[in-house]
């Protein structure tokens, strides 16, 4: 087995705002809709425009604010605890998670993964 057998897909990708009010304005420019609005932390705003999902957040003046202030990448799994398993089979390093957060409609359980280039990438299961 793999992780990527519980992959059901791409979820969003994550990116680090020092300005939500201009973040907001660029994206809806662009055509993208306001899906989801949160806290955690700090402003979460979920952008949608068909398959495609932009997880924007405050990080209190720390993003990068230079190309490749790109965060992490999420995929969708359909079983998280056992994508952990396998995950774990890797020996990459979990960096966070397991952990529940209150976003969508009923609450998201993710684990993030840091790659060799110190990606972050999300494996996310929506309930």
């Amino acid at each position: 087995m793999a992780v990527t057998d519980f992959v059901t897909g791409y979820d969003h990708v994550g990116i680090p705002t020092n300005d939500m009010e201009a973040t907001i304005a660029f994206y809806t420019a662009l055509g993208f809709k306001i899906k989801w609005e949160t806290e955690n932390n700090g402003r979460v705003v979920f952008f949608e425009h068909g398959d495609i999902v932009v997880e924007t957040y405050e990080i209190g003046g720390k993003a990068v604010g230079m190309r490749g202030a790109i965060d992490h990448i999420a995929l969708a799994v359909s079983d998280i605890e056992k994508a952990e398993e396998e995950i774990k089979k890797t020996g990459y390093p979990i960096v966070e998670g397991p952990c529940f957060l209150p976003f969508w409609e009923n609450g998201v359980r993710y684990i993030c993964v840091k790659g060799p280039n110190t990606e972050i990438v999300e494996f996310l299961q929506k309930y």
